[in-house]
C-alpha cells in the first residue's frame, strides 16, 4: 500500500512513468469493469483508453492516494456510462437472437444469464451491486465511492437485490 501511495504522489508531481506503472497495475480490473457495462471487447478497450486519459488529466483531484484503485474504477464506470449513452440511439440486433426467431405459436423456453439479470437493474443499483459483490467493497467504502450516505447505499443495494430475486422467481415460474 505504501508503494501505491508513493507512486500516486509522484504521479501528482508530474511523473508520467509513476502514473503508467500505477495504471498498468489495475488495467485488468478496469477492463473487466468496462466489459461488464459495454459487453464487447472493442468498446471495453475504448473505455480503458478513456479512463487512462481522464485519470491522467485528473490525478491531482485524487484526495486520498490509498483509494487510487477505487477512484479509477469510479472513472471507468463513468466512462462506460458515457459511451452507453452515446450508443443508446443505435439499436443493434444481436445475431444470437436471430436464430431463435420462430413462429408466434412456438413456445421458446426462457433462459436468463447472470449478465442479463444484472442488466435489469438501473445504473445506480447495478453500480452498487457490482461494487459490493464483484469487487467486494464494504458498504461504507461504497458510500464513499458513490458519494452517497450509507443509508442510501443500503437502500439501493437491497432494492436492487429484491429486484433480482423477483426476476429469478418470475423466470423460474416460466421455465417449469
Amino acid at each position: 500500500m505504501s508503494q501505491i501511495i508513493e507512486l500516486v504522489n509522484e504521479a501528482k508531481q508530474g511523473n508520467d512513468q509513476a502514473f503508467l506503472e500505477l495504471f498498468q497495475k489495475y488495467e485488468i480490473d478496469i477492463y473487466r469493469t468496462a466489459y461488464l457495462y459495454v459487453k464487447n471487447q472493442d468498446d471495453a478497450l475504448d473505455v480503458v483508453q478513456e479512463t487512462a486519459y481522464r485519470s491522467f488529466k485528473k490525478i491531482n483531484t485524487l484526495k486520498n492516494p490509498e483509494f487510487f484503485k477505487t477512484w479509477l474504477i469510479k472513472i471507468t464506470m463513468s466512462c462506460a456510462l458515457d459511451l452507453l449513452r452515446k450508443q443508446q440511439k443505435v439499436i443493434h440486433l444481436n445475431p444470437k437472437y436471430t436464430d431463435n426467431i420462430r413462429s408466434k405459436d412456438e413456445d421458446i423456453p426462457l433462459s436468463i444469464s447472470l449478465q442479463e439479470l444484472i442488466e435489469t437493474l438501473n445504473e445506480n443499483e447495478k453500480q452498487i451491486v457490482l461494487l459490493k459483490y464483484y469487487y467486494g467493497y464494504k458498504l461504507n467504502e461504497i458510500a464513499e465511492i458513490v458519494e452517497s450516505p450509507l443509508g442510501t447505499v443500503k437502500s439501493v443495494l437491497y432494492r436492487g437485490l429484491d429486484k433480482l430475486r423477483k426476476k429469478v422467481r418470475k423466470d423460474d415460474v416460466y421455465e417449469q
